[in-house]
């Protein structure tokens, strides 16, 4: 490319001279460097195009895969996926539960250089180790994904099809070497996922939502509704549970904010987590969960169980999708309905979304003060407007005025979190539903998010700042104790 665009420049300089006007005289060997210098504005645009090749080395490195080394990745998942079916012929599967991981890396070691040996394949020392430990993987976890689960680094794991395969790490995506054979590879681990928890997917029911032994949240969409391959999200989750003061450590909010949460999760006021896909909800609840008193009875309510919530007395439920006849079924409405005969001080619902959120709210109006859920929505205000459209979609007949009258009762507190476009996650405002003036829901806020500005390498720069204005609930505080200090929510920069 370069030297294409060296070979015009020349080539352009060679007609320069017929450009002055003079013939051969004595003076005329200084003209040619004037001519050169006049011919610059016509050569300049070809200086510029050799800038038009750096597309490729500015490409995103996460997103680029040395072409080498794919092909080594390629050939070393073809020698797998071989040493696999032999291992499947092989070992007695009905033992491999009594094995230890010990024995068996023994037991598939040995058939796996027997299997080189008559294929005639010779390996180095780490690929051998590689294809070894990629055996096991497959035997005892989910394959190819394995290495990624076990990568505390990564968030998330997404795959689009069986030759594409993505990871979040803080916030951003990466592409990945990791590959799967073949479309009925990538299959084949997922049912191995979906039968575990007593599920299926298939082309009757494309679409299934699982977790995994550690809790993460699994969710898998197969052919024909995924048109080019099977989709497959895996959110993890972390052993460790995100405290208040990590939280706070990590940039989510500040001690000013956490006090005010503190006092409002232990004197029961009812909250909702309003956020986007991602944008840290559920690990922002079982922090505030970190609030509750030990005496208390809490009963969870969820799709897919992943709350971890830290308290002694917790009574999990899980919803279940019909099966193969449509029978079966039990929705979180159902749950819902069965947990208000369960004594329970505190329901906490992982995700309100459908039409439990009728009964959601009158739990909230029905003494069970503190409780808590998550609704998709991009601000207070959205999420308020979401909890209308979800009670006109349960077919109930209710005047808007009379719904709006519901929620303010029964939500205190919408707590705003956002993932922002360098990956970070925050808590952009805490804002309380005050009551009703006319017809329409009265909020104020509390705290907010101030962004100031973008760093170096697009990082968001910014302050939370209070509002100024003090909290309807302050002499509910009191009462139970939490007096906090009139300055919290001063003007005042914190």
């Amino acid at each position: 490319m370069f030297r294409r665009f060296d070979k015009k420049d020349k080539n352009a300089a060679t007609p320069a001279p017929s450009l002055v006007p003079g013939g051969g005289s004595a003076p005329q060997p200084a003209k040619p460097v004037k001519a050169k210098s006049d011919a610059t504005p016509a050569a300049a645009p070809l200086k510029l195009k050799p800038a038009k090749p750096k597309p490729a080395p500015a490409k995103p490195s996460n997103l680029y895969i040395d072409p080498k080394e794919e092909k080594r990745l390629s050939r070393l998942l073809d020698i797998r996926m071989s040493l696999h079916k032999r291992l499947l012929e092989t070992l007695n599967l009905s033992a491999l539960d009594k094995a230890s991981d010990e024995e068996l890396r023994r037991e598939v070691s040995a058939i796996s250089r027997e299997g080189l040996r008559e294929m005639g394949v010779v390996l180095n020392g780490v690929d051998q180790e590689q294809v070894i430990q990629d055996l096991m993987d497959e035997v005892t976890g989910l394959g190819p994904l394995e290495p990624l689960l076990k990568d505390p680094t990564v968030n998330d794991i997404l795959v689009n099809g069986s030759q594409q395969v993505f990871v979040e790490r803080g916030g951003k995506l990466e592409l990945t070497s990791v590959k799967f054979k073949d479309e009925r590879h990538l299959l084949r681990v997922i049912d191995k996922i979906v039968s575990a928890v007593g599920r299926r997917v298939d082309e009757s029911s494309p679409y299934v939502d699982a977790r995994l032994a550690d809790g993460s949240r699994f969710n898998a969409m197969v052919p024909p509704c995924a048109v080019d391959g099977s989709l497959v999200s895996i959110r993890k989750f972390t052993k460790d549970k995100l405290s208040i003061d990590q939280l706070i450590e990590f940039g989510a909010f500040n001690e000013a904010m956490a006090t005010y949460l503190q006092a409002a999760v232990s004197t029961r006021l009812n909250i909702i987590v309003s956020g986007g896909t991602g944008s840290g909800k559920t690990t922002t609840l079982n922090a505030l969960s970190g609030f509750i008193d030990d005496s208390e009875r809490i009963v969870t309510i969820e799709d897919t169980a992943e709350l971890q919530l830290q308290q002694v007395h917790v009574g999990r439920m899980e919803s279940r999708p019909p099966n193969v006849e449509g029978k079966g079924e039990v929705s979180q409405r159902d749950l819902l309905r069965n947990a208000l005969r369960m004594r329970p001080d505190r329901i906490i619902v992982g995700e309100t979304r459908g039409d439990e959120v009728i009964d959601m709210l009158q739990a909230m109006n029905t003494g069970h003060d503190g409780s808590m859920t998550t609704i998709h929505a991009n601000s207070a205000r959205d999420a308020v407007a979401r909890l209308e459209n979800m009670i006109a979609m349960t077919g109930v007949e209710l005047p808007l005025k009379a719904s709006r009258a519901q929620i303010a009762s029964a939500v205190n507190l919408i707590v705003q979190i956002s993932r922002l476009q360098d990956g970070s996650r925050r808590m952009l405002s805490i804002t309380e539903v005050t009551g009703m003036e006319g017809d329409i829901i009265q909020m104020q806020e509390i705290f907010k998010f101030q962004r100031t500005g973008v760093a170096e390498g697009g990082k968001i720069e910014g302050k939370f700042v209070p509002c100024g204005l003090r909290s309807a609930y302050t002499e509910r505080f009191r009462q139970w104790g939490y007096d906090l200090p009139a300055d919290i929510y001063a003007g005042a920069d914190l």
